[in-house]
């Protein structure tokens, strides 16, 4: 019997480590941030360009401002900080719970979308009072694209991560419906006007106040993670539900909460965009920032300091990497293909973190 045990063990196998060191996991998270430089080099060195060149131009595409605004470069890289870090912080809630949240692009958008309405309508009353009803109602639009599936997953045991990936199309869909329809400029040409100026968020240091925001959410979602009664549930629930239940919790509500506060932080997203960045409504207004906030938010460790960090660099890789494409004339899909590439080998690399690799030794 163990003759035949060892004949099918296959070649390697995947086991998770019992613990890392920090100075490994360290070590591990340098090799592959050096190992991501190296390969994207390689990639734009097949291109005819030079590496060195290109990174340079990433740098200063994300820091290095024009003549006439030395800080233009990092305001633009903070406005991509923002929405990618309140995003982000959105699923650590949902994945703390094992509630596989894909839906922060759709909740993004609705949350634009409630927004949106209140700028258009509503734009005569009182600047701050207008703002305010602005950030609620694309934390209420947030919120409410996250209960659709919540209640779903609670009554009827639905599979959450492929709920809330189809609604993100469908939250899509709704902002092309309003752009033709009822919220449409021209006729003719669809797409919704320009919110007035009273319905603008304002500048600190040149950059709206959503900044201040997004730093201000990090801190308040690690305390409720790891000091409050109700992050501690949260835990618990994501490590066993039959475990919560026995020690009294009430899962249904837990959930019910944890998916509010998930997609109201995402719908805040949406509303700061809408009247901070795009001073509008379309089908972009996400970006593809509820997607990329899912890695983040893994790599991050669900941790909201270390996330903040992640979002940042990724802001810089998107702005630098637009940069390089303008400067050495390549394509849009050339900076796409090396963010991803650097990408990948900082996911391997995370992987190698968490497991090993066990081959089969040889007999004899």
């Amino acid at each position: 019997m163990a003759d035949l045990t060892k004949k099918h063990e296959p070649f390697v196998r995947v086991a998770k480590r019992t613990q890392v060191s920090t100075k490994k996991s360290v070590l591990l998270q340098i090799s592959a941030f050096v190992l991501a430089i190296i390969a994207g080099g390689l990639f734009i060195l097949l291109l005819g360009e030079n590496p060195l060149e290109a990174y340079k131009h990433i740098i200063e595409g994300a820091f290095v401002g024009s003549v006439r605004n030395p800080l233009s470069s990092v305001q633009a890289t903070v406005v991509r900080f923002i929405p990618l870090l309140i995003a982000s912080l959105a699923l650590v809630p949902a994945f703390k719970m094992k509630f596989w949240n894909i839906g922060a692009e759709g909740q993004i958008i609705m949350g634009g979308v409630f927004s949106t309405y209140f700028a258009l309508f509503h734009s005569d009353w009182p600047h701050a009072i207008l703002l305010i009803v602005m950030i609620l109602a694309g934390a209420v639009g947030g919120a409410f694209w996250a209960l659709i599936p919540t209640i779903f997953k609670i009554k009827f045991n639905t599979n959450e991560t492929l709920f809330t990936l189809m609604l993100n199309y469908i939250a899509l869909y709704i902002v092309r419906y309003l752009e033709a329809g009822p919220w449409q400029r021209t006729k003719g040409y669809a797409s919704i006007g320009s919110i007035d100026d009273n319905a603008r968020l304002p500048e600190v240091f040149g950059v709206h106040i959503g900044w201040i925001i997004a730093l201000v959410l990090m801190v308040l979602m690690f305390f409720y993670i790891s000091k409050t009664k109700q992050g501690y549930e949260i835990s618990v629930v994501g490590e066993s539900q039959p475990t919560a239940r026995y020690a009294g919790m009430s899962v249904g509500k837990i959930v019910l909460r944890t998916m509010i506060i998930s997609g109201a932080i995402a719908g805040l997203a949406g509303a700061l965009q809408v009247a901070g960045i795009d001073h509008t409504l379309s089908g972009g207004i996400a970006g593809g920032v509820g997607f990329t906030a899912i890695v983040v938010a893994w790599l991050g460790k669900l941790n909201p300091f270390y996330i903040a960090g992640i979002s940042f660099l990724f802001s810089i890789l998107a702005k630098g990497s637009s940069t390089m494409q303008t400067q050495l004339g390549l394509s849009a899909s050339v900076a796409d293909v090396v963010q991803g590439i650097i990408l990948f080998c900082v996911i391997a690399f995370e992987f190698f973190i968490n497991y090993k690799l066990i081959f089969k030794k040889k007999e004899g």
